[in-house]
């Protein structure tokens, strides 16, 4: 995939902005590409896991139907990557943070046992310093995000610090639906959440203040405007947007506004550009709707359906998914990298990175499992970017981000 990439994409015109290298660059071989990924760390920040994970259902050391495994990572040259503890938005009350819990629960005990099992290729980071010095020895590195702290409940002066010592370097606010911290990017009229976000809740502000206590990202991805604003002008931190794209190259509530990308910049922070094809560009309607027969079919258009799913059946979902994909016009590498040059111009080179959302919906053709990484090299080198700058977009930043927020810490 790669050099069919690289020889048959046009030169993109060089676009004006700090840390943008003179001249783009001309066609490129495969081996000249990875010559140049093979220099840069690179570190994805969002990378989901399913049910069964790192169990004789799927393990995670061999090729599985995953879009990350250790093997992909390594053919693809992933040097990092963000394994995340995610929960479904329930509703407000014991029994919903409850039953979220023992689900965050499940999914890092899963992270723990992919570690456990591999220590020869992979380890867990809890520090930028410990990225560097894993990456040093040929190991990949592991490091563990949280997506919607709402499976925290009230308890978050007791969760926050039990996460921050597990490893958890950020947390994001909310998800699909307000929470008891604030307002969500896309909000469940429904379910009775309001239009307007409302911002942050007292909880909220409280939570972001022991994130920074205890030196965890605050992550304002899937964080609604107003909630995210308020979060970037409270912390005492560089924040982070673990996978948004930029709303003025596709506007969807997902995506952050130029006004939230000056103010990332503003407050030092990094915003992670997200290979997620709904968010980078308009989606052929009749892919549209026949994927939403296919979810109806096999039921994940009801709460709860991925978890009732056996791995053969997901196996089989997504098999369908991709000869679908396959039958229409389809977001690509391309598409990912004008969200990544509108970004860079709005808030500068020292301020985005590069993410998947790989097998929690990311994926773009060209950059569709870790295997095809440095296709996202090959095309930002196809547009001017400098090595240098390749480096702060796939890795620096963050880690930049992340020592700010270790400073940070009391």
């Amino acid at each position: 995939m790669l050099r069919t990439l690289i020889a048959g994409a046009a030169i993109a015109p060089f676009i004006a902005g700090a840390g943008f290298a003179q001249e783009p660059a001309g066609e490129l071989t495969e081996l000249e590409v990875r010559e140049v990924h093979d220099r840069i760390l690179t570190i994805d920040t969002h990378v989901d896991i399913p049910t069964g994970y790192a169990t004789h259902l799927i393990d995670p050391n061999t090729w599985t139907r995953l879009q990350v495994d250790l093997p992909k990572m390594r053919a693809g040259g992933l040097d990092a990557a963000f394994f995340i503890v995610y929960v479904q938005q329930r509703d407000l009350d014991e029994e919903g943070f409850a039953t979220a819990r023992a689900r965050a629960e499940e999914t890092y005990q899963a992270i723990m046992r992919m570690v456990r099992a591999n220590p020869e290729r992979i380890a867990l980071a809890t520090t930028a310093d410990e990225v560097d010095a894993i990456h040093a020895e040929g190991r990949l590195v592991a490091l563990i995000g949280i997506e919607n702290s709402y499976f925290m409940g009230e308890n978050i002066e007791e969760e926050v610090p039990l996460w921050a010592a597990r490893g958890a370097r950020y947390a994001a606010l909310t998800h699909f639906r307000n929470n008891q911290f604030g307002g969500s990017s896309n909000p469940d009229l429904s379910a009775g959440d309001p239009m307007e976000d409302p911002g942050l809740t007292d909880l909220g502000r409280r939570l972001v203040e022991l994130l920074n206590d205890h030196g965890i990202m605050v992550d304002i991805s899937h964080v609604g405007p107003r909630t995210s604003l308020e979060a970037i002008q409270m912390s005492r931190a560089p924040v982070i947007a673990s996978h948004s794209g930029a709303r003025a190259v596709y506007d969807h509530p997902r995506n952050l506004s130029d006004e939230l990308l000056e103010a990332i910049r503003d407050n030092g922070g990094v915003a992670q550009m997200v290979a997620f094809r709904s968010y980078l560009r308009a989606i052929d309607p009749g892919l549209t709707a026949a994927i939403a027969e296919l979810r109806t079919e096999v039921g994940l258009d009801q709460p709860g359906g991925w978890e009732r799913m056996t791995p053969e059946d997901r196996a089989a979902y997504q098999t369908r998914l991709q000869a679908l994909r396959a039958e229409y016009p389809d977001a690509t590498v391309a598409d990912m990298a004008d969200h990544i040059d509108h970004a860079v111009a709005v808030a500068g080179i020292d301020h985005v990175g590069i993410v998947s959302d790989f097998d929690g919906g990311g994926g773009v053709r060209g950059w569709d499992d870790a295997s095809e990484t440095p296709n996202v090299t090959a095309e930002l080198l196809r547009r001017g970017y400098s090595e240098e700058d390749i480096a702060k977009l796939w890795g620096g930043n963050v880690l930049r981000v992340m020592r700010g927020v270790e400073a940070a810490a009391r």
